[in-house]
């Protein structure tokens, strides 16, 4: 196997600016690979954590061997309680739509699940954002139009054997 080289401690900020570009460019496992450089520098880098919690979110859906408990485990590096509760929201969000894509049966059942999820985690981030932070609002209404315009609704005795879709 090969040993991984090390990035220099000057190279963090350049190094995570080309990051955020591969997320941008669609190349989320460029992205990754460079956050887990950075981590390995500086493993409580704030910056980093996201960037590569939101790489791995990329994936969802994509045909990747990502899952969302990769995701999730990031979330208590994050020393923000504000940034923790919302990007909680978004890996639920992401979910459900990686869901919607793909679709299947029931799949609306669960994407809705996890639209409710990404409501409420949204809703605590709302909670304690700092002024001027109108982010999970933003969210919160993205995820209740997903609801509205793709008829989600949540599973229940009477439809379960319905499909959704």
């Amino acid at each position: 196997m090969f040993e991984l080289k090390a990035l220099s401690r000057d190279g963090i900020a350049a190094a995570l600016e080309k990051a955020m570009r591969y997320r941008l460019l669609n190349e989320p496992g460029e992205a990754e690979s460079i956050c887990h450089d950075v981590l390995r520098i500086e493993p409580e880098n704030q910056e980093a954590l996201v960037i590569l919690l939101l790489a791995i979110t990329d994936r969802f859906g994509k045909g990747y061997a990502m899952g969302a408990l990769q995701a999730q485990e990031l979330l208590p590096r994050l020393r923000d309680l504000y940034e923790r509760a919302y990007y909680a929201g978004i890996i639920s969000e992401r979910r459900a739509k990686a869901l919607l894509a793909q679709g299947g049966p029931g799949c609306g059942f669960e994407a809705y699940g996890y639209l409710r999820e990404a409501m409420t985690w949204f809703e605590k981030a709302e909670a304690i954002r700092p002024a001027g932070n109108d982010d999970p609002i933003l969210r919160w209404n993205a995820c209740a139009r997903n609801i509205m315009c793709n008829k989600l609704s949540a599973r229940t005795e009477e439809n379960v054997g319905l499909q959704s879709e």
